[in-house]
């Protein structure tokens, strides 16, 4: 009988990169740790030439460090590096929905409405589906702007966020912005570029205030425990 690929050792290389990408997103590798290439290939359960080609791409994706003589780290959980995703994240997205406003169709704009209410729905659920929810309204804002390579950039973005953020939705409690995604759709039904700027602007800088406090506590969690690792990879940190 095959073996489950599910449950089959990983042998082909995208199956390590998504692997050792999940690792490195969820910070089951911790925070600017050189990685052991033997001992991770030995965890994985595969040879060296599969983990190399995963590890080369995922520095040149930037979800990990390349270093001469030094091999590959863990991107740091720093203030300055988180800064800079939001300040990123904060321009694309605000570029985006204001191309949105001019663009989306009403079938786009159905589908981000739906999406709007399936955040506000998710209000008592855990951080992982709360997050989960609002990657994907987000996604959509900028699909409707209809420029691939932003679409592009925002996807991998939520991956290199995805720690931090759901370290603020975890621990930051009740938080208004499901309400405020209902407000971009009736902003964007009427076309009103500037107001939905002005308050995808306001809903995304909120969070920098938090910044110091979401790293301390993304710390504390990736070393008691990290159930975003346990969530995502299916075993423990």
């Amino acid at each position: 009988m095959d073996a489950d690929p599910d449950t089959a050792p990983l042998r082909s290389a995208d199956r390590v990169y998504g692997r050792v990408k999940a690792m490195a997103i969820s910070y089951r590798l911790r925070p600017s740790e050189r990685i052991n290439e033997v001992g991770l290939a030995r965890e994985l359960g595969v040879s060296r030439t599969p983990l190399r080609e995963a590890l080369n791409r995922l520095a040149a994706e930037g979800f990990l460090e390349a270093t001469v003589n030094r091999g590959y780290s863990v991107l740091p959980l720093d203030p300055k590096r988180v800064l800079t995703l939001y300040e990123y994240r904060a321009m694309l997205e605000i570029g985006a929905v204001r191309l949105a406003a001019e663009r989306r169709t009403e079938a786009g704009l159905s589908e981000l409405d739906r999406l709007a209410h399936q955040t506000q729905a998710t209000i008592e659920q855990d951080a992982f589906l709360k997050l989960s929810a609002d990657e994907a309204f987000h996604s959509h804002i900028v699909a409707l702007a209809d420029n691939a390579e932003m679409l592009r950039s925002i996807r991998s973005l939520n991956e290199r966020m995805r720690f931090i953020r759901w370290i603020d939705l975890d621990k930051g409690g009740r938080i208004n912005w499901m309400d405020e995604h209902v407000r971009l759709v009736n902003l964007l039904r009427v076309r009103d570029a500037e107001a939905a700027a002005a308050l995808l602007r306001t809903h995304i800088d909120r969070r920098l205030d938090r910044i110091t406090e979401m790293i301390r506590d993304g710390f504390a969690e990736i070393y008691t425990g990290n159930t975003l690792a346990a969530r995502i990879l299916g075993d423990t940190a």
